[in-house]
């Protein structure tokens, strides 16, 4: 488990629109702006942070690994994945849907954020 989770961004703003959308779609609140420039979101009792880079260089994506953020239905699923598109990140994977192995079934909807980060909301069937 995870107290909080941070990515880096090389645009702030067009973070904040595109997480705002992520987690307003999920009946989130939008960003808290710290005094360095962090936006914090809450979800689910903890927190994900976007950060501009924080030593100097240009922020790169999580080189293959996912974020992961649990839903409890398919319609909120759904809902993230639309608002997610329409701010600006990219649909990737397969479509939204159930999936099947390992004897679990999983709803799944992936995108990349607008600076490369590879998100995932799940709901466990």
């Amino acid at each position: 488990m995870f107290s909080h989770v941070m990515v880096g961004s090389n645009d702030i703003g067009r973070s904040k629109k595109f997480y705002d959308a992520l987690f307003g779609a999920l009946g989130g609140k939008p960003a808290i702006e710290d005094p360095k420039g962090r936006l914090i979101y809450i979800h689910n009792g903890s927190m994900f942070l976007v950060t501009p880079p924080i030593d100097g260089q240009p922020a790169c994506h999580a080189n293959g690994g996912t974020i992961g953020f649990a839903v409890t239905a398919t319609e909120q699923a759904d809902a993230w994945h639309k608002a997610g598109v329409a701010a600006g990140g990219t649909a990737i994977e397969d479509p939204p849907g159930w999936r099947e192995g390992g004897g679990m079934k999983l709803y799944l909807a992936y995108l990349r954020d607008p600076d490369g980060n590879k998100l995932c909301t799940m709901m466990r069937g």
